[in-house]
């Protein structure tokens, strides 16, 4: 690997540790409108599903830093909800950083999300080689302790991109920054692309997201035929009726 291309995990630690509490959270009503849970919101049952899904996940990986995937079946079925939604769950706890990673590069959103600039550095710019500094294209949120990579300039082949050698860097660059980082990659449609399938063999655990009364047991089951079988933590049902 050349000079150009090395990764200091310890410099990107440090980096990152100053960028996940620069920005002013997100108040209650802001936090609402994005539809992003918090530790004290008046009906506590959305957080309260998502941190059980968090401890469960962690408790896969023995409480340490997680790596993990979150894909959904189809289109509209709810995966950058969940991966967002999760990430803050795990953000509650104020030893953890979380860095969310969208890959969904032909169609990107969770920028707008978090109110991340549409034109800040992202995904696609550092594995098309536009930036080498992995903190570059890190940012902070109005969520505290949770950072965003955005996907950055949109891309129809995002394939070869994303099961590059470069993808891998990032990842094992954020992953090493320190015990207390998990990262959650937020991940295109089964069905939409062969981009899922790419990605299931990156992170330590998979969730696959199905919209309830939505996806029918078939697409499900296509779907996690795609996946990696071994490193498929379950399947999480979004819209569930209370």
């Amino acid at each position: 690997m050349s000079k150009r291309h090395e990764v200091e995990p310890q410099q990107v630690g440090q980096a990152l540790a100053q960028r996940s509490g620069t920005l002013a959270p997100f108040t209650g009503s802001q936090l609402q409108a994005r539809r992003i849970v918090s530790h004290d919101m008046a009906d506590s049952r959305p957080a309260d599903a998502f941190r059980d899904l968090r401890t469960q996940l962690l408790a896969r990986v023995g409480g340490g830093s997680l790596s993990l995937l979150v894909v959904p079946v189809a289109h509209g079925s709810g995966g950058s909800f969940v991966s967002l939604n999760l990430a803050s769950a795990m953000a509650f706890d104020e030893r953890r950083t979380v860095i969310l990673v969208d890959c969904c590069l032909r169609a990107p959103q969770l920028h707008r999300r978090v109110d991340v600039a549409a034109d800040a550095y992202g995904l696609v710019d550092f594995l098309e080689g536009r930036v080498d500094r992995v903190e570059q294209v890190v940012h902070a949120t109005g969520v505290p302790r949770l950072l965003l990579v955005p996907a950055g300039p949109r891309r129809e082949a995002s394939g070869d991109l994303l099961g590059s050698a470069r993808m891998r860097l990032l990842l094992d660059s954020l992953r090493g920054t320190s015990d207390a980082v998990s990262v959650i990659l937020d991940a295109p449609a089964v069905a939409a692309s062969p981009d899922a399938r790419i990605l299931s063999t990156m992170a330590e655990l998979s969730v696959l997201v199905a919209g309830y009364g939505r996806d029918t047991p078939t697409a499900v089951q296509e779907a996690i035929a795609v996946l990696d079988r071994v490193r498929l933590a379950g399947v999480a049902f979004n819209r569930v009726p209370n």
